[in-house]
């Protein structure tokens, strides 16, 4: 019976450290997305003035990713466009950098970062009435009720 158990627990061991590397090898192929040029380019795209007044679309977290982990990633960005790491990019590079100053600085206030979860919530809200009356208005037609937004990773990105 010990032996039994013995080897019962291997397999969830190889199991844990599977999943553990997974996930780092998941990180660190999201980390090799995050070169200098393409974070100042996401930063400096065409319409960034409004897309950088989401603090946490700029620091690329979301609404309920912990306080350390968004400093965490404030620091890491702001190393990657810092306009001296960037000298052949340095003015694009400054703005970029502003940018996640600009966020961070935001969401580090206490009332900031209430405020900005308040609007997520709200947004989130809006969403939600859009869709259930979207789906109310394809019953009526006699069509099929499922929407895009059934998929969390849209509903994410919608609000």
């Amino acid at each position: 019976m010990a032996s039994e158990t013995a080897s019962n627990s291997a397999p969830a061991g190889e199991d844990d450290l599977d999943s553990f590397l997974s996930v780092v090898k998941s990180i660190a192929a999201a980390d090799s997305r995050l070169t200098p040029a393409q974070q100042i380019e996401r930063l400096n795209r065409p319409g960034s003035s409004y897309a950088n007044l989401n603090p946490f679309a700029v620091l690329q977290v979301t609404a309920d990713t912990a306080m350390d982990d968004i400093k965490k990633q404030f620091r890491r960005l702001s190393i990657l466009v810092h306009p001296d790491k960037n000298p052949d990019d340095a003015a694009r590079a400054q703005i970029a950098f502003d940018a996640v100053v600009k966020a961070w600085k935001v969401l580090e206030n206490e009332e900031g970062y209430k405020r900005c979860l308040e609007i997520v919530e709200e947004a989130k809200a809006i969403t939600e009435q859009n869709v259930k009356e979207k789906k109310k208005k394809l019953r009526k037609e006699g069509k099929s009720s499922a929407v895009d937004e059934d998929d969390p990773e849209k509903v994410r990105h919608t609000a």
